[in-house]
């Protein structure tokens, strides 16, 4: 008679446990393929995800439009320069309106304004009495009124009618912004109070009212 060796059957216990321990742990689809005997791969599937910041998944930020100001679309200012200009037997003064360059600064818009009065008419209806050569050394705009400083050209040759015409294009000119304002005129940095080998006396400051009253073209 066997004598049977519990060790042994202790031992067969034990590794069917663990058995079904490791089997139960495992997927559907590893328990299929063990009980099988299956032993090839289930192949995978790789899914590509993409990510939202990807520059097709962004769409291109659009910048509201600004409108430009009205000083922004053009800095230029209108002005009016004065001419001379023959009717019949007398000589009239009369605006010509120009575009100047120039910034909010009534300095800036009358030096335009001089600077193209200085340079001659382009139209040949209309002339000028200033001599060629006069250039404007210095224009400032201050609480008792223009001052205005041109060069020694401007007192050279011409008889009266000369002098007093380009007397009035200057002062015109200088008060084309506020015609009531005081025009002081200087050359070379001097105070001009003679003009002319005749003698044309200026009584500064000028303003249009006393001119129309004290010369005549």
């Amino acid at each position: 008679m066997k004598v049977q060796q519990p060790g042994r059957r202790i031992g067969i216990g034990i590794a069917v446990g663990v058995l079904a321990i490791a089997l139960a742990a495992c997927s559907p689809e590893e328990q299929q393929a063990a009980n099988t005997g299956n032993s090839s791969p289930t192949p995978s599937v790789s899914t590509t995800i993409q990510p939202t910041n990807s520059p097709q998944a962004v769409q291109p930020s659009v910048k509201p439009s600004v409108k430009p100001s009205a000083q922004q679309l053009s800095s230029q200012k209108t002005v009016q320069v004065y001419w001379l200009k023959s009717s019949g037997s007398k000589i009239e003064v009369v605006p010509a309106p120009v575009k100047i360059e120039a910034g909010v600064k009534s300095e800036n818009i009358l030096e335009g304004a001089f600077n193209r009065l200085l340079a001659g008419p382009n139209d040949p209806a209309y002339s000028s009495t200033i001599p060629k050569g006069t250039q404007l050394r210095n224009l400032d705009v201050r609480e008792d009124g223009v001052h205005v400083d041109l060069s020694q050209e401007f007192t050279a040759g011409g008889g009266s009618a000369s002098m007093t015409g380009r007397v009035a294009q200057i002062l015109y000119t200088a008060t084309s912004i506020n015609p009531n304002t005081n025009v002081w005129i200087d050359v070379e940095g001097k105070r001009l109070e003679v003009l002319g080998g005749e003698g044309l006396v200026l009584d500064q400051p000028l303003t249009r009212q006393n001119f129309e009253k004290n010369f005549d073209l």
